[in-house]
């Protein structure tokens, strides 16, 4: 009896093997749960490991990408709803004469995009130094107020007045860029840079067509201030519900932003390629037009086919700027830039051998899938080669670079259009993506990030 007690208090304190080794095993599934939980998961912010506690709403950075979307979409087609009844609207205010009203229609048009690229670094500097968000708020009360304003004028000069004040203060769509690139984690920022590019191409695309249809229905100047209140909806959403991150208390405004860039000749590479391609794909547009018409003949339906042509282009690059956004997060930049002018220049050089209007519609089209991805992923490599506290002072220059792109490539294509002919537009601008995708590949430290968070 005595053995049999001795022998179970001998056997008392001992451990049990299996209960500790169970104990053991949940120690270990908690602590790689945990591991898991503490970890960053894309789009989602991290989950509250305490019962009871509500789990956190999504990351900010989805809500203001979808605002950012919507006034962008909002604002481009302010900028181009005028384009239909603009040369109608012109002639009301007493321009008379073919030629006067080409050339005023021409210059009203462009007033804004050249005001909006030079006044672009400066709403940049502003932007790092007072915020991103505030730029944005007043870029589109800016762009609600103009647009109203131009359909209460009564002479020309007011109206090309109101046009370049729409240019100075607008400018939604480049401070959206400035601040889904620097607010969106770097590992998503291709995918949203592409949404958000095809937030702006769709606003382009849709402008002229509602600019086609509603002044029918409620007249021109009715139609400015139907679109200024559209504007103003998306100025109280971004009130609202934009946020932007917390900025550093110590960080200040640099009086030399260029400066701060560790990788100059990177940065000034890529802004140089978002103005070659911007460049080229607007030298097309003076001459759409005429094209088809040599292309078709008398009788067909020219208007239809080069507003076609030009919608097409806008059409395919807003369908598969978000997928190519995709390749470009997952593949780098340089793969996806270069693959991307490579096809532009080919698509550009079956252009000129085309024979009828609808080959170029379908061209034009498979032209804007291979832009889609060009512009957004330029602007996500500058993003991830610059210092955050310079981002939007370097991106501002990267809008003016574009808007270069956009004031020359007309002139240029105009200009060789009339002298050496339209089939060698075409060519041209091939030869220029091709010096953009050659340009490209001599940048060695394009797919790793040069700047700061």
């Amino acid at each position: 009896m005595a053995r049999h007690r001795g022998h179970a208090a001998t056997e008392g304190p001992q451990p049990d093997r299996h209960g500790d080794r169970s104990r053991q095993l949940q120690n270990r599934c908690r602590r790689r749960q945990g591991h898991r939980r503490g970890a960053p998961v894309r789009g989602l912010q991290r989950a509250s490991p305490l019962p009871g506690v509500q789990r956190a709403e999504p990351s900010a950075w989805r809500r203001n990408l979808a605002v950012c979307i919507f006034g962008s979409f909002t604002t481009v087609l302010g900028m181009t709803v005028l384009i239909p009844f603009l040369p109608f609207y012109v002639e009301e205010l007493g321009v008379h004469g073919h030629a006067a009203i080409v050339e005023w229609s021409g210059l009203i048009f462009a007033a804004s995009f050249l005001a909006s690229g030079l006044a672009a670094p400066l709403w940049g500097r502003f932007a790092d130094r007072y915020g991103r968000r505030l730029i944005l708020i007043r870029a589109a009360l800016g762009m609600a107020v103009c647009i109203a304003l131009a359909g209460c004028v009564q002479t020309i000069w007011q109206l090309l007045g109101v046009r370049l004040l729409t240019g100075l203060l607008g400018g939604y769509g480049s401070g959206a860029t400035i601040l889904v690139a620097t607010a969106t984690p770097k590992e998503r920022s291709g995918w949203a840079l592409g949404m958000l590019s095809s937030g702006i191409m769709a606003g382009g695309l849709v402008g002229p067509l509602v600019g086609g249809v509603l002044p029918e229905a409620i007249g021109i100047r009715a139609t400015f201030l139907a679109v200024g209140g559209v504007i103003f909806i998306a100025f109280v959403a971004t009130v609202l519900w934009v946020e932007e991150p917390r900025r550093d208390a110590t960080r200040t405004t640099v009086s030399r932003p260029w400066a701060q860039v560790p990788d100059r000749r990177l940065v000034g590479g890529l802004l140089t390629t978002g103005a070659l391609v911007t460049l080229a794909t607007f030298s097309i547009e003076p001459i759409v037009t005429v094209y088809i018409a040599r292309l078709a003949g008398p009788g067909a339906h020219v208007t239809l086919l080069a507003g076609l042509a030009m919608s097409a282009t806008a059409f395919g690059a807003a369908v598969a700027a978000p997928r190519v956004g995709r390749l470009t997060d997952r593949h780098g930049a340089r793969p996806v830039l270069i693959a991307s002018l490579l096809a532009t220049s080919l698509t550009l050089v079956v252009q000129a051998l085309v024979t009828s209007g609808w080959q170029l519609v379908g061209l034009r089209l498979l032209m804007g899938v291979a832009v889609a991805g060009i512009l957004p992923a330029v602007t996500g490599a500058i993003r991830h080669a610059i210092p955050s506290h310079v981002a939007g002072s370097i991106l501002a220059l990267n809008t003016s670079a574009l808007a270069a792109g956009q004031v020359l490539g007309p002139l240029l294509g105009g200009f060789v259009g009339a002298h050496l002919g339209l089939r060698v537009v075409f060519a041209a601008t091939a030869l220029v993506t091709l010096a953009g995708a050659a340009m490209i590949g001599r940048l060695p430290r394009l797919d790793r990030s040069a700047g700061g968070p």
